[in-house]
């Protein structure tokens, strides 16, 4: 256990380490007495605090607590403030979660703490830990007059940005932790900090922001490299545009299959079983040919127009200047390229008021023009505008803005990715006895897999070849952004985390199996897989099909 400073009632505490299955912890406060009770916070409001009965819900009995910290003015003439929802729960297990959400936060998601298990109702409350959730520092509904971009209009404040990127938590954790400690009157003994999505890249942020505020990091499926990131939405827009002049129509309803079909023809066996999972993602991406999915003249088999396969060769490759510099990374060849989810961020949705664009075009372009770059586009919010802002990105001059600082405005870069992203070592983390698991499927179409993998390399790297000693990194096959793919999506890299930093059980393989609904897949209901650290592959031996004891870790 790690010698921390967490708050005023554990100053300077030894933890003691092994506290397994903890008993309820008694209460010091009363539920209805935190909102008039002084935690000695300047500037801690509460303005809720209800007992919540175990329910449809809430999993257990707990405390509600809603508030703010830091409010204040912008310098474009808006209120801001963190606000966040604090769950205690009447069994408390003497542990906390600082839950990181995602998409362009702006709005307080319920505390409740998923654990990305593929289990909804499996959360970090439901197992008796403390959860605290906030907007990360601005209201995403506050202007309903802009369309589409108004939930990105805090870009225009820079500190706004800042919280965003990673001023929030180190603004609310402390507060955070000394209302949790002085409700149960005892300090927390393991703190975790736990997203996906944009929620994984806080936890990497917060790994180098506030190395020792947090004993382990869950990391799922991470936008570390968001502004980077980002500038991939105009690369696949203006490639799929160049089809057939709408992005919405550009691959029709099935045609992607065809793309499914042929890297699982090329790749499913690569692992020594063919079932639907390529295991050995780097082997894949060498043995599929792109170029085999062209039809041939009079061709009757399922098969692509050559305009098709350039543009999808075009954003695998990730994208680049007109000198052939890369400006974020490529992409894996994967199964779950044929997904829906994969069609609502690149291609195609299903809402009205979006014009049916996907999500790259809309919420995305509206990130990419107001929060990732300095100065930030004024740009309409309506569909056509936020298209049209991709269709028009300049690959020369405008990717120059998301490292960019402007008087007030620090690099978008700078405030958006870990402190040492680009050279990481995460010294500090380590040397607090930090411990960080991060997952990440190959078909994510929102942040590429090959980012996270050059990131972990790198670290390795950096660290000697030890990195696995603090932190690991396990690639998903045919995962998504998130669960819900053709994957065996359903996993407790959480619960090999806790474990690994309570009683210093190093995780191996974890043990993978298909969500129960899984409409891909359902063959693999029930069927487990190992999910190995990267770089190992697990490959299949011998025996039972059934059985992830079949496979071996290599």
């Amino acid at each position: 256990m790690r010698l921390q400073v967490r708050s005023a009632v554990a100053l300077c505490a030894l933890l003691s380490a092994g506290i397994a299955a903890a008993p309820a912890h008694a209460q010091e406060l009363e539920c209805t007495d935190i909102t008039a009770h002084d935690f000695g916070i300047a500037d801690l409001v509460v303005t809720e605090a209800q007992a919540m009965p175990a329910g449809e819900d809430s999993p257990l009995d707990h405390c509600l607590v809603r508030g703010h910290v830091a409010e204040r003015t912008g310098i474009d003439g808006n209120r801001y403030a963190v606000s966040f929802e604090l769950r205690l729960p009447d069994d408390w297990n003497g542990r906390f979660v600082h839950q990181f959400n995602g998409g362009n936060d702006g709005a307080v998601v319920p505390a409740l703490g998923g654990l990305m298990t593929g289990d909804p109702s499996d959360t970090a409350l439901s197992r008796g830990y403390a959860v605290v959730s906030s907007d990360a520092g601005h209201d995403g509904s506050a202007h309903p007059e802009a369309g589409l971009i108004g939930g990105s209009l805090f870009g225009f404040d820079p500190e706004a940005r800042a919280d965003y990127g990673y001023g929030a938590v180190a603004k609310l954790n402390p507060a955070a932790v000394v209302m949790v400690e002085t409700y149960y009157g005892e300090e927390i003994a393991f703190s975790y900090g736990v997203g996906g999505s944009n929620g994984g890249r806080h936890a990497m942020v917060q790994a180098t922001r506030l190395p020792d505020a947090f004993d382990g990091i869950l990391a799922g499926y991470p936008g570390f490299n968001l502004p980077k990131a980002a500038v991939q939405h105009a690369w696949d827009v203006q490639a799929f545009h160049a089809i057939n002049g709408d992005v919405r129509t550009a691959f029709a309803p099935g045609e992607l299959d065809v793309v499914a079909d042929a890297v699982l023809a090329a790749c499913d066996g690569l692992d020594g079983l063919e079932d639907g999972i390529i295991n050995d993602m780097h082997a894949c991406q060498a043995a599929f040919d792109p170029s085999t999915l062209v039809c041939e003249p009079g061709s009757t088999n399922q098969c692509l127009s050559a305009a098709q396969v350039e543009a999808l060769v075009q954003i695998h490759a990730g994208p680049t200047n007109s000198a052939g510099e890369q400006l974020y990374t490529n992409w894996a060849w994967d199964r779950g390229i044929a997904t829906g989810d994969w069609r609502f961020w690149k291609l195609e949705s299903p809402i009205p008021p979006w014009d049916h664009l996907p999500l790259i075009a809309t919420m995305g372009s509206a990130s990419l023009s107001t929060i990732f770059s300095t100065p930030p586009f004024e740009i309409g919010g309506d569909p056509d505008s936020l298209l049209q802002f991709l269709l028009d990105y300049d690959f020369d001059t405008d990717p120059q803005r998301i490292s960019a600082s402007d008087g007030d405005f620090a690099s978008p870069m700078e405030v958006m990715t870990p402190l040492d992203a680009h050279n990481p070592v995460m010294a500090d983390f380590r040397d607090a006895g930090g411990r960080m698991i991060v997952f990440h499927g190959v078909s994510d179409p929102v942040f590429s897999v090959m980012d996270t993998i050059d990131w972990y390399e790198m670290l390795d790297e950096n660290n000697g070849g030890n990195a696995g000693s603090f932190a690991k990194l396990y690639t998903v096959p045919g995962m998504g952004h998130g669960s819900g793919s053709p994957a065996t999506d359903k996993f407790d890299a959480f619960s090999a985390l806790v474990d690994w930093v309570e009683n210093g059980n190093e995780p191996d393989y974890l043990v993978a199996t298909a969500t129960p609904d899984n409409q891909y897949v359902p063959e693999l209901v029930g069927v487990t897989r190992k999910l190995c650290v990267y770089p190992a592959v697990a490959r299949y031996t011998g025996a039972d099909e059934d059985s992830h004891e079949s496979f071996t870790c290599e």
